[in-house]
């Protein structure tokens, strides 16, 4: 099967998903500072959104270009993932409308958890397709990445009902740990 319509697919819902969380920036009623004022805790919530959003496109992206062939497997574990990425827009609304609340807050990461859980699902598809020594496999290793960031979030979640701003450092250092793309996939990619 080719790859291109899961490509194009995936990028559609990806550029929806972005739409989303800008229409969510509600106009301030004011031409002064202060009316920014209330859209901070909603402004903040959408720059880490849109940068994971971002990451898994990238990430994404990086890792179908890897991949030889797609599998019905292939096409549900991807759907999968769009799925848990199709929460974040409401997770990041809820957390900031309501000023990163405990509950709001845990359940963003629940999300991010569950897209990361979905994404190394999808990861494992493509593997599983193209054998364990495929250039994914190879790119990937042990992905400690992935795990580290499974566990960060992991701990970010109850941390949301002790204190928010742990849970919210978490979330931003798991971002910028994924800021930059895996230069593992992208040496394969170089190589190909």
């Amino acid at each position: 099967m080719n790859k291109a319509r899961l490509e194009a697919f995936s990028d559609g819902v990806i550029a929806i998903l972005i739409t989303i969380m800008v229409l969510e920036l509600k106009i301030p009623h004011g031409a002064g500072w202060e009316a920014l004022r209330p859209l901070v805790p909603v402004f903040l919530t959408y720059v880490v959104s849109f940068t994971f959003v971002g990451i898994y496109w990238n990430n994404h992206h990086h890792m179908l270009h890897l991949a030889t062939t797609i599998t019905g497997k292939i096409l549900w574990a991807n759907l999968h993932l769009l799925f848990w990425l199709s929460l974040i827009p409401f997770a990041t609304g809820w957390m900031g409308e309501n000023d990163f609340a405990p509950l709001p807050t845990a359940l963003y990461g629940v999300v991010l958890l569950l897209a990361g859980v979905a994404y190394l699902i999808l990861q494992k598809a493509i593997i599983a397709s193209q054998g364990a020594e495929s250039r994914l496999a190879a790119a990937v290793g042990r992905d400690l990445k992935g795990k580290l960031s499974a566990v960060l979030y992991a701990i970010a979640i109850p941390s949301a009902f002790a204190n928010h701003w742990v849970s919210q450092a978490i979330y931003v250092g798991v971002a910028l740990m994924w800021l930059v793309p895996d230069p593992r996939i992208e040496a394969r990619i170089a190589g190909s």
